[in-house]
């Protein structure tokens, strides 16, 4: 165990996550909705279109966004922060217009790839919608850098819950007018020939208004470019777009495969609409997980220099593997309760896909664990390391999907996320210590990980002898008890120091 060291840190890091993440996880619970609410208006197979369509748009964001964001954290520290953000902006400008106009030069073409030919205009909101949100990306990371928590959560949330209204008002009132067969403004809003391209309609819209509502960062920007800084700057980033598209393949290239291996050839778009569904369940913990990194990285590259600096980011592994051990039992064990978050109503077949959560959670721990372990090679500027991890997890995903996907279908998906995070997780945790040691407590974290899964092993036995949803609620609450009990117990010497645990440490 590693010796004992003030709060502080950690307190400044959970101040940050709560702010930062705040706007994610409130946002992406809001964002969340849209999962019950799309697939109970479509099924899987225009599901799947959907999906297929914001994957792509993953991939893009990448290419777009060019690493920037970790650049300009990375080179505020060494140079004047409006240097900083004049030159990586400058950097942005020029790549979102140069890819923009290569990929509407070539929607159709990209169209037919991803399955909605007849549907070229589906391709053109997806790409006005990354260049927007890759616009967004210096602007948004200024007001990280300078610590601006309030206004980073309400322009996220506006764009979130624009996003959601506009998806409700289109899909519901102006479609169900429409239906109707109702004259009126609401009902000529709706054209059933867009079919799906309501729900890109809105996020461009909502995009467009985040633009707007960022405009003061804007008008700090001067165009006053270093060619020396912007070359620095760009060798910088580009092992970073390896990572980050490594990233993307190990997140969305399953949706593709499945499109193009899986055995029932009639159906394949319907699979990648189970899958995701699915997927997006599992993604609860993602929430969790991504508001933590809002805060952390910043945090991570300010206290690089401080004496205690690896102690304490041994220490935030510990409680970050607890609190996500945490998420994974509050939906592994409640199924009946969370799959009520896609369209069974009307739409059962997306029960097929829900034996796959508790497996993906899995991955999502092993991914959270990764990015974590990721701070030593942007600390020591060994960027290229990285990229060289996920290129290794990026191979594992496409092998395994490629060559099991004919045979155990989306089940072959859920399977090479696991393989891919826990390779790429291992092989940050060895290289890690060789050239930037941290003394993570790797045997405790392992054990809360084991115990969550020994529990929920324990659960499914239960849920496969008895049928009695209170019974079985009942049991999965106390198993959450159990495991935070033990928790309390392993965490004494930590958890003591918050005065409101005191009397419960007198109990245990």
């Amino acid at each position: 165990m590693w010796k004992l060291i003030p709060l502080a840190g950690i307190r400044q890091l959970a101040s940050q996550t709560i702010w930062f993440g705040l706007s994610s996880i409130a946002g992406r619970f809001i964002n969340y909705l849209l999962n019950p609410i799309l697939t109970l208006i479509y099924a899987a197979g225009p599901f799947g279109e959907i999906s297929i369509l914001f994957a792509g748009a993953a991939f893009l964001n990448i290419v777009f966004t060019f690493g920037m964001e970790t650049a300009y954290f990375r080179f505020s520290r060494d140079h004047e922060v409006r240097q900083v953000f004049n030159n990586t902006f400058v950097i942005l400008l020029a790549t979102t217009a140069l890819f923009t106009i290569l990929l509407l030069l070539n929607k159709d073409t990209i169209a037919a790839f991803m399955g909605v030919g007849k549907h070229p205009e589906y391709v053109l909101y997806m790409v006005l919608i990354v260049a927007l949100d890759s616009l967004a990306v210096i602007p948004f990371s200024k007001l990280r850098q300078e610590g601006r928590p309030k206004k980073f959560a309400v322009i996220k949330l506006l764009n979130i819950l624009v996003n959601v209204g506009l998806v409700i008002f289109f899909l519901y009132y102006c479609k169900g007018a429409a239906e109707r067969g109702e004259k009126s403004i609401i009902a000529s809003l709706y054209k059933a020939e867009l079919g799906i391209g309501y729900v890109f309609i809105s996020q461009l819209v909502a995009s467009g208004l985040t633009w707007m509502l960022l405009l003061k960062e804007w008008k700090s920007f001067r165009f006053e470019p270093d060619r020396q800084l912007i070359t620095t700057i760009v060798r910088y980033s580009l092992p970073m777009i390896i990572v980050g598209f490594g990233g993307m393949v190990n997140e969305t290239i399953d949706r593709f495969l499945l499109l193009k291996r899986f055995p029932d050839a009639l159906h394949e778009m319907e699979a990648v609409g189970i899958y995701t569904a699915n997927y997006k369940l599992a993604a609860l913990i993602v929430i969790f997980i991504q508001a933590f990194r809002m805060g952390a990285e910043p945090f991570f590259f300010k206290n690089a220099d401080k004496t205690n600096a690896k102690e304490t980011y041994a220490r935030i592994m510990n409680f970050f593997v607890i609190a996500c051990c945490m998420c994974f039992l509050g939906v592994s064990l409640f199924p009946d309760i969370w799959k009520h978050f896609m369209g069974v109503s009307r739409h059962p077949e997306y029960l097929k896909g829900l034996f796959l959560v508790p497996i993906l959670m899995l991955a999502k721990i092993f991914l959270g664990i990764y990015y974590n372990l990721s701070i030593w090679y942007k600390l020591t500027d060994k960027i290229s390391t990285g990229a060289y991890i996920t290129i290794g997890g990026a191979l594992i995903t496409v092998a395994v999907n490629y060559i099991l996907i004919p045979h155990l279908g989306y089940l072959a998906s859920a399977l090479a996320t696991v393989a891919c995070y826990a390779s790429m997780m291992l092989a940050s945790y060895v290289l890690g210590q060789k050239h930037y040691p941290v003394p993570y407590d790797v045997r405790r974290c392992f054990g809360y990980i084991g115990l969550s899964l020994i529990l929920f092993v324990i659960h499914h036995q239960l849920r496969n002898t008895y049928k009695d949803i209170l019974l079985l609620h009942s049991a999965a609450m106390l198993l959450i008890v159990l495991f935070t009990f033990l928790v309390l117990k392993m965490e004494k010497s930590e958890f003591a120091k918050i005065p409101y645990l005191n009397s419960i440490y007198r109990f245990i």
